[in-house]
């Protein structure tokens, strides 16, 4: 990505409580500018292992990156974005799915869903098949929408997710899968949700958990720690975001995820020299495409506009 060099940094407060002590440092920055390439900033990568300096605030138990790349910077990384990932895509679709029955229990009807960082509107085509009218995703990477199946591609907008392109009170579900950690407002994300729900609506999203088991186990080596991610949730701090935002109600659940081998592979921290080969050799043969479910650190909040 010799084209996006990150030339201009800036610092911030915590983005859901605004503090601005930096209670402690969890890790300092380690970004090498050379190893960017298409792919740092797009979905279900191989790790780099690569982050920006990481702060810890106390009072909401968040985790932030400060100082980051500007917004601008990050809009352009993401619309310029490779995308490699439509297996992995169905896959955490068919997961996230599981939860809509539970969802839908709560809502009304099923009238106005509006998806946000939809990728290859993988959701998208479940919302559908849920019963689910009014479908709409955004998704700021154009790769991936280029490869959204035909039955779902006119229905995303690419480009960066902006409420004032939608009128107030249109949508019963708002999802929000894997985005929360890549914006620099998610606590505005959230705030512009709740404007956008009708009443009784709901706000489903799905985060990395860094207090999980897996993240405390792999240290920074875990692939969450990543140059993508401007902040990391725990339960608290992700049921915070919500409630700061206006939501009742709020559910935090575990998410247990489904993916083929040859993806969990992708995912650990194998060496750099040796990942390349396996991750072939297990995409060549069928032990590589067995599907394995694993609770491995992403948490699911429910909240609800009372």
């Amino acid at each position: 990505m010799t084209s996006l060099q990150v030339t201009t940094l800036v610092f911030r407060s915590c983005p859901v409580c605004g503090s601005t002590r930096e209670d402690r440092i969890f890790a300092e920055g380690n970004v090498s500018p050379t190893a960017l390439d298409g792919f740092a900033f797009s979905s279900r990568k191989v790790p780099e292992h690569m982050h920006h300096r990481i702060v810890g605030c106390e009072a909401c138990d968040l985790l932030y990156s400060s100082p980051v790349p500007t917004r601008e910077f990050l809009e352009t990384a993401y619309r310029e974005a490779s995308f490699d990932a439509s297996d992995e895509s169905r896959f955490a679709s068919a997961t996230y799915a599981s939860f809509l029955p539970r969802i839908a229990r709560s809502l009304a009807d099923r009238t106005g869903a509006l998806d946000i960082g939809s990728g290859d509107g993988a959701f998208l085509a479940d919302l559908l098949a849920h019963g689910f009218t009014d479908v709409v995703g955004v998704e700021p990477s154009a790769a991936p929408v280029a490869q959204a199946s035909p039955g779902v591609k006119g229905l995303i907008r690419v480009g960066p997710f902006d409420a004032s392109g939608f009128e107030p009170g249109r949508f019963r579900l708002v999802t929000c899968f894997q985005t929360m950690e890549h914006v620099d407002d998610p606590l505005g994300l959230c705030r512009d949700a709740y404007r956008l729900l009708k009443s009784g609506g709901a706000l489903f999203v799905v985060c990395h958990n860094y207090r999980a088991l897996s993240a405390r186990l792999m240290g920074l080596k875990s692939p969450i720690f990543d140059i993508e991610h401007l902040q990391l949730f725990s339960p608290k701090s992700i049921r915070r975001t919500l409630e700061a935002a206006g939501f009742s109600g709020v559910e935090v659940h575990t998410v247990v995820n489904r993916y083929p081998v040859h993806y969990w592979a992708k995912l650990a921290p194998f060496p750099k020299s040796m990942k390349a080969g396996l991750l072939r050799s297990l995409k060549a043969r069928a032990i590589g495409h067995i599907a394995l479910s694993a609770p491995v650190g992403n948490i699911a909040a429910i909240g609800y506009k009372r």
